[in-house]
């Protein structure tokens, strides 16, 4: 009798962690995470965050770019990896130019002392102001091809 109990309670308790998350827009669960909010742009579709170990994806309605003032961001349609406090780790589905290069990003942390999101391209990184992140950014479905037409080719 207590095991049924208990497994009705583990089912409630998960039923509940599902409901909660897809009431909560991911934007707004990320400062949670010790994240700014503005890290995906805003056509997210779909998200589903395991309560275990971080674990997530996120659907957009469609691939976009996203240009943070001099940084521009490839977000394709599947994002992937593992989100703890103040870090997203094992990224797939964004990538970032970097002059004539698109480069995967691999993950991201936050350093609250500096105010700063580093983010992992392999083995490289870059720290860029948190704050150009606190914004939810629109996602636009065509690349910036006026400023830089090897943009739009590269992808």
């Amino acid at each position: 009798m207590a095991s049924i109990n208990r497994s009705l309670l583990i089912a409630l308790i998960s039923i509940h962690l599902t409901t909660t998350a897809i009431a909560t827009e991911i934007h707004d669960l990320l400062p949670e995470y010790g994240l700014p909010k503005g890290i995906l742009p805003n056509a997210v579709d779909s998200y589903n965050i395991s309560p275990t170990d971080g674990a997530f994806t996120v659907q957009l309605k469609r691939p976009c770019y996203v240009k943070f003032e001099d940084q521009t961001v490839y977000y394709s349609k599947n994002i992937k990896g593992k989100l703890s406090y103040g870090s997203v780790s094992d990224v797939s589905g964004i990538q970032a130019k970097e002059l004539f290069l698109w480069l995967s990003v691999t993950g991201m942390d936050m350093d609250s002392g500096s105010d700063m999101l580093e983010f992992h391209v392999g083995a490289l990184s870059k720290k860029l102001p948190a704050d150009m992140f606190q914004d939810v950014p629109d996602c636009k479905s065509k690349a910036y091809a006026e400023d830089d037409e090897s943009y739009s080719q590269s992808i």
